[in-house]
């Protein structure tokens, strides 16, 4: 089986491993909140040494993808834990503890992908898209105007917006077996526009920090764009 590994990929074997777990993940053989087999288990049914499954557990675990509870073993993260929602949420107060935000959604939408919108999604330009367009709270107070752009055909019956909740990632994990791994962002400031003046109750130009995010997830695959335009009067992108 170490042969095996090592063929498949010229990757470090540890990573070739964290592959594999990876697709037991993907294919629903582990679900949110299972514990998974011991590292001695794990390397003996993969032909590796136990310091290289503990390497790429390590890894997984830094990627808040398993969690470690002491005395109790190795699990998959359950998509709705704070830590697990803090990893892709960074905006916080300038003073005080960190916060999760509430989410008010405004509109779902069916659309068709823009050149720009089908590069980001690895998609043809006008497939079919669902738009959703939310106001986002931290401490009662509107600070994200932002729009969430998915590819429709993964996320069929998509609820309408008095249905949806606060945590996305977690939606799509429930509902469609989408699991978030990473996302890559892109930031930037602009001017508020008419409507996220109006959405956030400041001025037409006031500064904000605008969050471009693409979400992939576990396999890679890219599944969701976000737009997310901040108020950062009193909140700060927290990098990790």
């Amino acid at each position: 089986m170490t042969r095996e590994l090592t063929e498949i990929s010229p990757k470090p074997l540890y990573q070739q491993v964290r592959e594999r777990l990876l697709l037991r993940l993907i294919d629903g053989n582990w679900k949110a909140g299972d514990v998974i087999p011991s590292e001695i288990q794990l390397a003996r049914e993969l032909g590796v040494s136990q310091g290289t499954v503990r390497k790429a557990l390590d890894e997984m675990v830094r990627d808040n993808i398993l969690r470690r509870k002491q005395g109790r073993g190795t699990f998959v993260a359950n998509s709705d834990d704070a830590e697990f929602v803090f990893q892709f949420f960074r905006l916080q107060p300038d003073d005080g503890d960190r916060v999760l935000p509430s989410s008010l959604v405004l509109t779902v939408t069916r659309d068709r992908a823009t050149a720009a919108t089908a590069a980001k999604l690895d998609i043809e330009r006008g497939t079919e898209t669902l738009r959703i367009e939310r106001i986002r709270s931290l401490n009662d107070r509107p600070v994200i105007s932002e729009t969430v752009i998915l590819v429709r055909a993964l996320f069929e019956d998509f609820p309408k917006a008095p249905e949806i909740p606060n945590n996305l990632y977690n939606l799509y994990a429930r509902r469609w077996s989408i699991r978030i791994g990473r996302t890559d962002e892109r930031l930037k400031a602009a001017g508020a526009s008419e409507i996220e003046a109006e959405r956030l109750n400041c001025a037409v130009g006031t500064p904000l920090l605008c969050i471009e995010r693409v979400a992939h997830d576990l396999s890679g695959a890219p599944v969701e764009l976000r737009l997310s335009n901040c108020l950062t009067e009193a909140f700060h992108y927290a990098a990790p």
